[in-house]
């Protein structure tokens, strides 16, 4: 059994990634449903993740202009989508030359690696943080 999953391990995980427009809106011939609202915060606060607010930054973006140019244009920047504690951000900057730039909110990090695991251009690198504690997944 474990030989038949083999090959699906052979690849990176951010190579499934698709870019804009390579695939069609699905047809939604139904009626749209949606979850109750979730707090993002509330979330991160029942992660009980410490982290020390003069700590230095854990999360490593090695070329933030490629968040607001190439990686918006060829994937909508996954990163704000797949970070379950909304850590990054694509927030408005008037001084930045695209008029935009990466805002990383690294005190929300619950610290599941995904970011470093899911970046298409592996420019975000997670490291264990000074101080910091893991998210106590019995709170969850």
């Amino acid at each position: 059994m474990a030989g038949s999953n083999a090959a699906w391990r052979n690849h990176a995980d951010y190579s499934s990634l698709l870019k804009v427009g390579t695939f069609e809106q699905p047809k939604r011939g139904w009626i749209e449903r949606s979850l109750p609202p979730r707090d993002r915060l509330a979330s991160v606060y029942f992660a009980s993740t410490q982290h020390d607010e003069d700590q230095p930054v854990h999360l490593k973006v090695a070329d933030t202009k490629v968040c607001v140019t190439k990686c918006a244009a060829e994937y909508d920047n996954p990163c704000t989508r797949f970070c379950p504690a909304g850590v990054y951000e694509i927030v408005a900057d008037e001084s930045a030359q695209t008029g935009k730039r990466l805002q990383i909110n690294a005190a929300n990090c619950v610290h599941c690696k995904t970011c470093d695991i899911k970046d298409p251009y592996e420019l975000i690198t997670w490291v264990t943080p000074e101080g910091g504690s893991g998210p106590n997944y019995q709170n969850l």
